[in-house]
């Protein structure tokens, strides 16, 4: 199977209706009423928009989902690769002009959670509300040992080095097949060098903050995470039996009922 038709198997099991657009150069798979508040989707580097395939239908109904490719990476997206955080801010204020969004709910998971926290610090007249799914260097580093274990999925990519890297993470929980098919063919795709995060100063940050955590997360430490996210003002909410690499593919109906309930006022 070549990393397109995994990429469509996995986009079908979204299980309603997905507008595919491009957006100067931005792949932008969409579903939902057109007249529903919007929600801005960025997945972890190389995880590909499809990723939302348990989260994006159960919000469709009350949200105008909208879930972004990133340039530069596994994906459909055709713009330039993104050089620097300035490239990044211009590149997803892009994005929201073409969709003629002025405001939005902003959800990212890992590097995605980074750009989101980012992009509403840059642009805090565009963000109401922010989701960060188990962030990636926002509050906290990355454990050491988590560099060391993905160091040789990163210098020599193959599809069966990623797959273990995923089931070393997720220990043992059950993993979804065309999930960690399409993850794995993504390391085969040409990309290009991810931005590198800077932990953001949170000062002058506006929009209502809401990490969810994962418990067995190996990426960095929870409980440091959990401690500096609540500093900072957000609301925070811990999945225990997830970890950083299942969200958010393995736990669908948990962050559908934390938007719903959360998200609430803003709808």
């Amino acid at each position: 199977m070549t990393f397109q038709d995994a990429y469509d198997a996995l986009l079908d099991r979204w299980g309603v209706p997905v507008e595919q657009l491009d957006i100067a150069g931005t792949h932008v798979n969409a579903c939902g009423r057109l007249d529903a508040p919007p929600l801005v989707l960025l997945a972890g580097h190389g995880a590909t928009s499809p990723v939302w395939f348990t989260v994006a239908p159960k919000l469709a109904d009350r949200y105008r989902v909208y879930a972004l490719d990133l340039p530069g990476d596994a994906g459909r997206s055709t713009a330039a690769p993104p050089r620097g955080v300035d490239d990044l801010i211009t590149w997803l204020t892009a994005v929201l002009d073409g969709l003629k969004i002025t405001q939005t709910t902003l959800c990212g998971h890992s590097y995605g959670a980074w750009i989101a926290l980012t992009y509403s610090l840059a642009h805090p007249e565009r963000v109401g509300r922010l989701a960060l799914i188990d962030p990636t260097d926002c509050f906290t580093g990355l454990r050491v040992s988590y560099i060391a274990r993905a160091l040789p999925m990163l210098l020599r990519p193959s599809q069966r080095r990623y797959e273990s890297f995923l089931r070393w993470e997720t220990e043992g929980l059950p993993l979804d097949a065309d999930w960690v098919r399409l993850a794995g063919l993504g390391t085969l795709e040409p990309t290009a060098k991810p931005v590198r995060p800077k932990r953001p100063n949170l000062e002058g940050l506006q929009a209502d903050l809401l990490v969810v955590m994962a418990g067995k997360s190996k990426a960095h430490d929870p409980g440091t995470l959990a401690e500096r996210a609540s500093a900072a003002g957000a609301s925070v909410v811990r999945l225990e039996a997830a970890t950083h690499h299942s969200l958010p593919a393995a736990h669908g109906d948990e962050l559908s009922e934390i938007f719903q309930e959360r998200a609430e006022p803003a709808l």
